[in-house]
């Protein structure tokens, strides 16, 4: 059975399906729908809704495996990509592959762009602005993430994340010959070439 196809007459793009379509006829349109608390405007009903959850703290997006909930089922979805160790996402350049759409986006650029962003105090480039902004932290000392436990402070907030299971002993990757499992992926990386190689 061939899928329907819907076009806009406005520029000629093609749908599958009416949902979609909709909302394009509407973004066309400037049919803006607003957030009443933040502002955030949306072209259609159904993104509004979802991002009014995070105004009323509704998480009814629950993970089945570790119990973790989300605004949106698409956040769930990446979420338990985690736990699957899926990653669908493939840089045809390189080969290398991602559980998220969005990281390889940001991969892609490593090939493709040039490196836009430099560090005005020592020429170092960034293709993203976000890691000139990290690396800036290295001339100013800035460490804007705090431990609320013990209060040492880090300079990115993956650094805070890493530290934080030092308090609570959670250790994430277990090891699939032996069963030890580890809190950080360099570690299992090390017994496995150590242990098992």
């Amino acid at each position: 059975m061939e899928k329907k196809q819907l076009q806009c007459s406005i520029c000629g793009k093609k749908f599958s399906h009416s949902y979609t379509f909709k909302c394009h006829i509407e973004a066309h349109m400037g049919n803006k729908l607003q957030c009443e608390i933040c502002g955030k405007e949306f072209s259609h009903s159904v993104p509004l809704k979802s991002h009014m959850r995070i105004h009323t703290a509704e998480k009814q997006f629950e993970c089945d495996i570790c119990g973790k909930a989300f605004y949106q089922s698409a956040r769930l979805k990446c979420h338990v990509r985690f736990h699957t160790g899926e990653k669908p996402f493939k840089c045809d350049i390189c080969g290398n592959v991602y559980s998220e759409a969005s990281t390889l986006k940001k991969h892609i650029i490593t090939h493709t762009a040039e490196k836009a962003f430099e560090c005005d105090i020592c020429g170092k480039a960034f293709f993203q602005s976000s890691h000139l902004q990290y690396h800036i932290r290295i001339h100013t000392g800035e460490k804007p993430f705090e431990c609320d436990i013990c209060g040492k402070c880090f300079t990115v907030s993956t650094g805070l994340k890493r530290h934080k299971r030092t308090h609570t002993r959670e250790k994430r990757r277990e090891c699939d010959i032996c069963g030890t499992t580890f809190s950080r992926l360099e570690t299992l990386k090390r017994h496995l070439i150590v242990k098992h190689d």
